[in-house]
């Protein structure tokens, strides 16, 4: 039985689709259009849902309209409990995102619905305290995220922060975190240090253990007292890199709740990142258990 609680945000993406991506002050004109639920909350949630975990929980906030809506279905669908899930009058967050030919993308964030979470509601620590993992992200106010850490870490719940969108962290904050997973862009805003392992090193003076994701050259891995390692990620052909970290952090969760070693729980989660960016969205993107484990075989 593996549980993972996830605090934070859902959107609805709208996602444009063009050859490049405009500059300041220019039109392009994109080839497609879809709206595919997201946030890094969501993602993070129906990652580990696909990636085998037996329960999820989404806590975080939705508004009342027809997007509200479908992101609840999304997360019924997807096997993800919405028990946490609040409905608040408004509109729900969006995420408005374009991507390029090559598979990069620039996004801006709506909070909205989000913005309202700024505490924990009653049992939701009660629900924190069941799971395996807690996973956290920066798309919802602070407060709650620091809420959300100190709940897991009264109730001896590993805590697993992805910091994103980069910001200046309180070290009372990070002390409750036992995982740190920044991507090498991150890793630079909250040190100053541009090579990742040096930027993992000066992690590792606030929190026991960091990740930093390195695109497609894959993943470091630094512990204190320990040699840092990277593992690889699987060579592929990109298409959409919108949720890959997402789908990375939600299949580590599920790894480590079951018990693989680091090594063995990167390389996995790599691979469902790898599987992500081939296919275009967010959530739409995310592999199956099965999926990953063929991947990784492979």
């Amino acid at each position: 039985m593996t549980h993972i609680a996830v605090l934070g945000s859902t959107n609805m993406d709208l996602v444009a689709y063009v050859e490049k991506a405009p500059q300041r002050g220019e039109t392009v004109t994109g080839r497609e259009f879809r709206t595919i639920p997201g946030g890094k909350g969501a993602n993070q949630a129906i990652a580990a849902a696909h990636a085998g975990a037996t329960d999820v929980t989404i806590v975080g906030a939705v508004g009342n309209d027809a997007y509200g809506a479908q992101l609840r279905a999304t997360f019924e669908h997807s096997g993800v409990d919405t028990d946490h899930l609040r409905t608040v009058e408004g509109p729900s967050g969006t995420a408005h995102i374009v991507v390029d030919d090559e598979g990069g993308n620039a996004i801006v964030v709506v909070p909205a619905a989000n913005g309202t979470v700024d505490h924990l509601a009653p049992g939701d620590e009660a629900t924190i305290a069941t799971a395996d993992a807690l996973l956290l992200q920066l798309e919802i106010p602070l407060v709650a995220v620091v809420a959300g850490a100190e709940a897991a870490r009264r109730h001896g719940v590993r805590t697993i922060l992805t910091p994103a969108p980069a910001q200046p962290l309180p070290p009372q904050f990070l002390s409750a975190v036992d995982l740190l997973v920044p991507n090498e862009h991150e890793a630079t805003a909250l040190t100053g240090r541009t090579d990742p392992r040096e930027a993992a090193a000066a992690l590792l003076d606030q929190v026991p253990e960091v990740i930093v994701t390195l695109g497609a050259a894959g993943s470091l891995y630094a512990a204190r007292d320990a040699e840092p390692f990277l593992v690889p990620a699987p060579q592929v052909t990109a298409v959409d890199s919108t949720g890959a970290g997402d789908t990375f952090v939600g299949a580590l969760a599920v790894a480590l709740a079951e018990g693989r070693p680091m090594r063995d729980a990167l390389a996995w989660a790599a691979a469902a990142a790898a599987l992500s960016v081939q296919r275009p969205g967010a959530t739409a993107s995310m592999p199956f258990r099965a999926e990953i484990d063929k991947q990784y075989a492979s």
